[in-house]
């Protein structure tokens, strides 16, 4: 182990306070990646034949929020403090001691699409194109917000741009929040895009997102330390890589299925 490393930059978690109220860099970026989804919804919508309101717009945005939210709280107790939720099932509604599942909230918000699919009689395929553009980049604010609040950091190494996060030892670690950033972030949403622009079969994005964001999670579990209750699970794997193996298979199913039949393309896709 060398004793080249980063110091990680020293962030107030509060980017604001006033008075008794103090704004977290962590809300701030959950409000940034509401409003990049928000933004990006409504272009898409615009589009001349996108068969897209405003308002089912701001539909779909509302309750996909509140899918995160709820699935995401969900998912984490049930998928990595089961066994407290069972000692303790009001350990649910402790919503103050932190606790969020990406593999939960994409449950949640999956059954809010299904709502809203019934409610406006849309394909469910369609919906799901409509959906995967907008979410990398929150996932990439969010995890940025991770990397400011020094939290789910990464295992020990000596590569040179490893960070000394405190609250995490005396050894330098990989910054593998901003390895979240970069792939499940920024890289799947210009594939997301790219794959869009050759005009696939109706549902080929969202199986894109489903098989891109389990690939690149599956990679940077390898350099982001397990949580410490659970550790390293059979088969040498983590709990977010065994939660990530269903997302890859129906991904790549989706894309195999949907393009090795003659289909319609994505609406509205340009």
């Amino acid at each position: 182990m060398t004793n080249s490393y980063l110091n990680f930059p020293d962030i107030d978690p509060v980017m604001v306070s006033i008075g008794p109220v103090s704004i977290h860099w962590y809300g701030v970026m959950y409000a940034v990646a509401f409003g990049m989804a928000y933004w990006l919804a409504n272009r898409a919508a615009e589009k001349a034949g996108s068969g897209w309101t405003k308002e089912q717009v701001s539909d779909l945005l509302f309750f996909g929020f509140l899918g995160v939210i709820v699935g995401g709280r969900i998912g984490y107790v049930l998928f990595y403090n089961f066994d407290q939720f069972v000692a303790e099932p009001l350990y649910l509604f402790k919503t103050w001691q932190g606790g969020m599942s990406f593999h939960g909230g994409l449950l949640g918000v999956l059954l809010a699409m299904l709502w809203f699919a019934r409610r406006y009689n849309k394909s469910y395929l369609e919906l799901g194109d409509f959906v995967a553009p907008l979410i990398p980049l929150g996932l990439a604010a969010g995890r940025l917000g991770n990397f400011i609040n020094a939290e789910l950091w990464g295992r020990v190494t000596d590569v040179p741009w490893a960070v000394l996060f405190p609250n995490a030892g005396s050894l330098p670690r990989h910054p593998s929040q901003l390895y979240h950033v970069a792939l499940e972030g920024i890289l799947l949403f210009v594939i997301i895009v790219l794959v869009r622009r050759l005009k696939p079969a109706t549902g080929t994005l969202g199986g894109v997102f489903l098989l891109g964001y389990g690939v690149f999670r599956f990679i940077v579990e390898f350099f982001r330390e397990p949580d410490a209750h659970l550790g390293v699970l059979s088969a040498g794997m983590t709990m977010g890589q065994w939660l990530c193996l269903p997302m890859i298979a129906t991904g790549l199913g989706l894309i195999i299925y949907l393009n090795s039949k003659p289909s319609s393309p994505v609406r509205g896709a340009k």
